[in-house]
């Protein structure tokens, strides 16, 4: 065969999507009605993020683009996904509760795509829905990478199995266009591996650094991070942007060098390498002892202490009578200052995420919002995650739960 017509393969990881247009859809309206109208109208948008890979990825080949919805409720959103490449299955209603066939669709489509001949390196699929649990575990036993994007709460089961989960709030960053990072989720690397030009623009911060490494030298034991974070964010506020380049706090710290050192455990902790190790740091035992230790393990609620989440509740009422109405992203941003100047340190994504809970209990933010408000729904929130998670409490350990999450606000 003449060498110039044999087919060849063509770069990029062969993979596959497949989108339940209607979790994601319902879950980014309450979150936030604008991504959700982004999501619907312009999926070539962050289709082509994930085509592209972020960094140390190739590029992808999506060799089968699936939406699933129901035509009755959302068909004018159909030419949108066709345009983008998609092929778009009507899923509609077969019962009187109005439970659609994406679920049993969606799984026959992916089986085949797994038992077919495209040699389908990495799943992803578009939803939040625990009912694909067992798909995912499939996925993997067949040695496939999988990538969960939700917009909603994800039950821990889910998480687990999948490799990667792009979180609904980043979803959200990702369609309103406020973050550069790309949409498959890059914080997976290793942290040895962020680009060169990162590291070097992370040095010329020489303030922040400065600051930093004299505040850690200086200090009794391991410092919380949130409290590191924003020592650094006041000697140099244009870190608030991309932090250097790195795009998070904690792997920009752990470049900075100057004996300083990091660990993400427990909400993340920063130290001065010539005094102490990561065994200094204190026992999860010791900041979340007993009932409130298994719900954070399990559900990924934020392992703040009672005293701190009331901090967050009462900074967040505040700040919402001051400056009605905040986005998600400068609000958060407030509260974590508010925190660490009141002496509770709290990181930013433990404030995103008991906004991300807030929105879930479809709590709308307005300035007449109290802490005791925020509390009780936030509060739910936690509730309805230890329900799906299957945990187990009698009466006395409902009540620590309670009093916890709700920063002891509920009491009365």
């Amino acid at each position: 065969m003449n060498a110039a017509l044999t087919p060849s393969r063509r770069p990029g990881i062969r993979a596959a999507m497949f989108v339940d247009f209607d979790n994601v859809f319902t879950g980014l309206q309450a979150l936030d009605p604008q991504a959700a109208k982004r999501f619907a109208e312009d999926p070539k948008h962050w289709a082509d993020a994930l085509s592209a890979g972020g960094p140390g990825e190739g590029a992808r080949r999506f060799l089968i683009r699936n939406c699933y919805l129901n035509p009755m409720v959302y068909s004018k959103y159909r030419t949108y996904w066709t345009r983008a490449g998609f092929r778009v299955i009507d899923c509609p209603s077969l019962t009187q509760r109005g439970k659609s066939s994406t679920d049993i669709n969606l799984v026959l489509d992916a089986m085949d795509a797994l038992s077919g001949g495209g040699g389908i390196e990495e799943f992803f699929i578009a939803s939040a829905d625990a009912d694909f649990t067992s798909l995912i575990q499939r996925f993997r036993a067949a040695d496939r990478m999988t990538t969960v994007i939700a917009a909603g709460a994800v039950a821990f089961a889910y998480r687990e199995m999948a490799d990667h989960v792009v979180e609904s709030h980043d979803f959200v960053s990702i369609l309103n266009g406020t973050t550069a990072e790309p949409l498959h989720p890059a914080a997976s690397l290793p942290q040895t591996q962020a680009p060169a030009a990162a590291q070097a623009k992370a040095k010329a911060h020489s303030l922040a650094i400065r600051e930093v490494a004299e505040f850690v030298r200086t200090a009794p034991g391991p410092v919380v991070g949130a409290m590191v974070a924003h020592r650094a964010l006041t000697a140099d506020p244009s870190l608030k942007t991309d932090w250097g380049g790195f795009g998070k706090f904690g792997t920009w710290v752990s470049h900075i060098g100057k004996n300083v050192e990091y660990s993400a455990a427990q909400g993340g902790w920063v130290w001065d390498s010539k005094r102490f190790s990561n065994e200094d740091l204190p026992l999860p035992a010791d900041a979340q002892p007993g009932v409130e230790e298994r719900v954070t393990r399990v559900t990924d609620v934020p392992a703040l202490s009672e005293a701190q989440f009331r901090q967050v509740f009462e900074a967040m009422a505040e700040r919402l009578r001051e400056h009605p109405p905040l986005s998600r992203t400068e609000l958060s941003r407030q509260v974590r200052d508010d925190c660490v100047n009141a002496g509770q340190p709290v990181s930013r994504s433990a404030v995103s995420f008991v906004l991300q809970g807030l929105a879930y209990a479809n709590f709308q933010l307005h300035d007449q919002a109290t802490a005791e408000e925020l509390a009780a729904a936030w509060t739910e929130n936690v509730e309805e995650l230890c329900r799906v998670a299957l945990l187990e409490f009698d009466a006395a350990e409902k009540l620590a739960v309670r009093r916890w999450a709700s920063g002891g606000m509920l009491d009365n």
